[in-house]
């Protein structure tokens, strides 16, 4: 027979703030991507998003403003505009030379 000093009740783990974090990283590094068209940064944004998007916990899903599954979707569209140059190249000028945001250059006359 087990004495009722030996039995330990079960206290449920208070929440962490490791999953905020992820969170946090998981919303930014899409935008970090697509601003600044590093792929590099877009394949982290896959691999964060997809893992805080498997480990998504009911109390987070009931409490948080952002599904995971939406920050992992936007991650794949970050990944999808660092990769469009590949696909759509951008116009060229006369010049040979891809045309930035800036006016075009003046028609001779």
């Amino acid at each position: 027979m087990v004495a009722k000093e030996a039995v330990i009740p079960y206290v449920e783990p208070k929440d962490d703030k490791a999953s905020e974090f992820g969170s946090t990283l998981s919303s930014s590094l899409p935008m970090a991507a697509m601003f600044t068209r590093n792929r590099m940064i877009g394949w982290v944004a896959i691999v964060i998003g997809l893992l805080n998007w498997m480990s998504e916990t009911t109390s987070q899903k009931n409490s948080s403003a952002t599904p995971a599954y939406l920050s992992f979707g936007m991650s794949v569209l970050s990944l999808g505009v660092t990769y469009m140059p590949l696909f759509l190249p951008p116009s060229l000028n006369g010049a040979g030379r891809a045309t930035g945001t800036g006016a075009p250059p003046p028609v001779p006359q």
